[in-house]
């Protein structure tokens, strides 16, 4: 050892996951995030070491990264807008087209962990391209569908490697800007699209849908990620595999298991009733073999979820109220894409900027808002009033009628829950990844992801089956006459809509009470280092 070993000493105090002393606190198991780019870092022989140069072409690798993020987010909704020509098209039920959206989020949600533990298997870059050449392959085979199911086989293929494609992206993300001050911008505009742009998807689908065709709301993905293959083979630096990681098979399988069983069942209420023996069978088998997945967890030697994870108050916290706060989002969604095309008569464009204000309500909310004051109070006073200030929005919608006006009564609403989940997703992000040990958070952040996703699936198939059910019985209990059939079916369609909103209302306030009872965390001391760690890979 040589006289430089002051360097050593500059290891940072314990984290809140991991004792000073723990197996990750050795000089070559920590890189503080405080350092910058030009001070020393210790090599695995325990001699200091430069820290190499930043990647001159880095930011254009963040528009590669940030690239294959966006169609990733993006197609979650952008099919939304549609739905409604496809479902015409292929001839869908208004039971099954939400499998379109939950087919896809559903397959994301269920196997992004997976996707993390492949990632480090076979390392970022390999598993980035790869995710990008079948997510094109999956969106080709979606666009030429002929038929509902292989729409919805399509879409859960893109799932899948969405699923490999997002944690990947991550990763590389944080490969590639390794000083603080850049990474934190880098960060800022990954957040942004993660934010806004499922918001996003609304006016890119409309203006497809309108102008072209809705196929083209999948065909779109194969020239965007092609522009991604070339940049990120000539643009990012390969990270190599490790060996020594393995892949939780019996995991993936209870896990993603119990999930659709649970998500099947919600879909099949609509048409059976929610006490047919089916529907009954299938939420018991997948109470069963979620709790088959945590046992199991307490004994994988390599788990898909380490369950540490989730033991700390505030990240547990954080999780429960992503998933319940994206559950409320993705039924509005769908209903609001409905009312505006069916009920208002909008065109796909038009329904499409109808969502611009939502959009930048997002933004402003998460960017303008809590990234501020994020360092000076504590986050549940950010999440807690945002989901507040998203069920006084949804509150608004339930008073819609056939003949409702978008300025007066829709824009208004629009706007407040654009800011209120603005509130809530920053916040939710920043606090889950904080003090997480750096072999943790990578699988921290692909959990954050998996209750979005998994939130977005439940959601939509729990909130349109409400919406069917309730559409129905109105329908019944007020035709009387034959001759105002047209009229009384609108109104029924809007009714079981304003039933549903009040469903997601109350599980928007729920994540408010969550947030506020359940993240205990406090906001960092002014001018002491960050103990937020950026995730080192998603495995």
């Amino acid at each position: 050892m040589t006289d430089r070993k002051p360097a050593r000493d500059r290891v940072p105090p314990q984290s809140r996951d991991g004792g000073a002393h723990s197996k990750h606190s050795s000089p070559d198991a920590i890189r503080p995030e405080s350092w910058s780019s030009d001070q020393v870092s210790v090599t695995r022989t325990g001699e200091p070491a430069r820290v190499a140069d930043p990647d001159p072409r880095r930011w254009w690798g963040l528009v590669i990264i940030a690239l294959a993020q966006l169609m990733v987010v993006l197609d979650a909704t952008i099919v939304n807008i549609a739905l409604p020509s496809a479902q015409e098209d292929l001839g869908m039920t208004d039971g099954n087209r939400q499998w379109v959206i939950t087919a896809y989020t559903l397959a994301f949600g269920g196997l992004l962990l997976l996707g993390g533990r492949i990632a480090d298997l076979v390392g970022r870059k390999r598993t980035f391209v790869i995710g990008l050449v079948g997510f094109a392959a999956a969106s080709a085979l979606g666009g030429a569908a002929t038929s509902s199911g292989m729409l919805f086989g399509a879409r859960a293929l893109q799932g899948v490697f969405a699923a490999v494609l997002a944690p990947s992206a991550l990763s590389l993300l944080t490969t590639t800007f390794t000083d603080p001050k850049e990474r934190g911008k880098a960060f800022g505009i990954y957040g942004a699209l993660a934010g806004s742009g499922s918001a996003i998807g609304f006016i890119v689908g409309g203006l497809l849908t309108e102008y072209l065709d809705w196929r083209w709301c999948l065909y779109v993905n194969v020239p965007i990620a092609v522009v991604a293959v070339i940049g990120a083979l000539t643009l990012l630096h390969d990270s190599p595999g490790h060996a020594g990681a393995r892949l939780d098979v019996p995991g993936v399988l209870l896990g993603c298991g119990g999930l659709v069983a649970i998500v099947y069942g919600f879909a099949e209420a609509q048409p059976r009733g929610w006490t047919d023996p089916l529907v009954l069978t299938l939420f018991a088998a997948g109470v069963v073999l979620l709790a088959a997945f945590v046992w199991w967890q307490t004994r994988a030697p390599v788990p898909l979820l380490p369950l540490h994870i989730i033991k700390d108050r505030s990240r547990a916290g954080c999780f429960l109220t992503m998933a319940l706060a994206v559950i409320g989002m993705f039924g509005l969604f769908l209903f609001m894409t409905y009312y505006l095309q069916v009920i208002l008569d909008y065109s796909p464009v038009m329904t499409g900027l109808a969502f611009l204000p939502l959009t930048a309500a997002i933004i402003i909310g998460s960017t303008q808002i809590a990234a501020r004051l994020l360092d000076h109070v504590a986050p549940r006073l950010l999440m807690a009033p945002g989901a507040l200030l998203a069920t006084v929005g949804m509150v608004l919608l339930t008073r819609l009628t056939v003949h409702s006006s978008y300025a007066s009564d829709i824009l208004p609403a629009l706007i407040l829950m654009g800011l209120g989940m603005g509130l809530i997703f920053m916040p939710v992000f920043a606090t889950a990844t904080a003090g997480v040990a750096p072999q943790d958070s990578g699988v921290t952040s692909a959990t954050i992801n998996t209750s979005q996703q998994v939130g977005g699936s439940i959601g939509t198939a729990l909130l349109n089956t409400v919406a069917t059910t309730s559409s129905a019985a109105y329908i019944t209990a007020h035709l009387t006459d034959p001759a105002q059939r047209a009229l009384v079916t609108k109104e029924g369609v809007v009714h079981g809509y304003t039933v549903a909103i009040w469903w997601a209302a109350a599980i928007m306030l729920l994540a408010g009470l969550v947030a506020a009872l359940m993240v205990t965390a406090r906001p960092p001391e002014h001018g002491a280092p960050q103990d937020t760690r950026v995730p080192e890979s998603v495995a």
